[in-house]
C-alpha cells in the first residue's frame, strides 16, 4: 500500500486541491451571507468536517435558505 502512494502521489494532489478550494469557497460564501449565527456555524461544521460532500451539500441546499 505504501508503494502505491509513493508511486501515485501526484494523482492525489489535484484531488486535495479541489477539496481545499471547495471548502474555502463555501466558507467564504457562508460567512458573507446574512443568516442566523446558529445555522451559520452548523453549516460551517458540515463544510469542514464532511469532506467533499459538505461543501457540495451547502452549495446545493444551504444557499436556498
Amino acid at each position: 500500500m505504501e508503494e502505491f502512494f509513493r508511486e501515485n502521489w501526484p494523482l492525489f494532489i489535484p484531488v486535495v486541491l479541489i477539496n481545499y478550494a471547495l471548502v474555502a469557497a463555501a466558507l467564504v460564501n457562508l460567512f458573507r451571507r446574512q443568516i442566523s449565527p446558529g445555522k451559520k456555524w452548523l453549516w460551517a461544521a458540515v463544510i469542514v468536517f464532511i469532506q467533499y460532500l459538505g461543501p457540495l451539500c451547502y452549495f446545493i441546499f444551504g444557499r436556498k435558505e
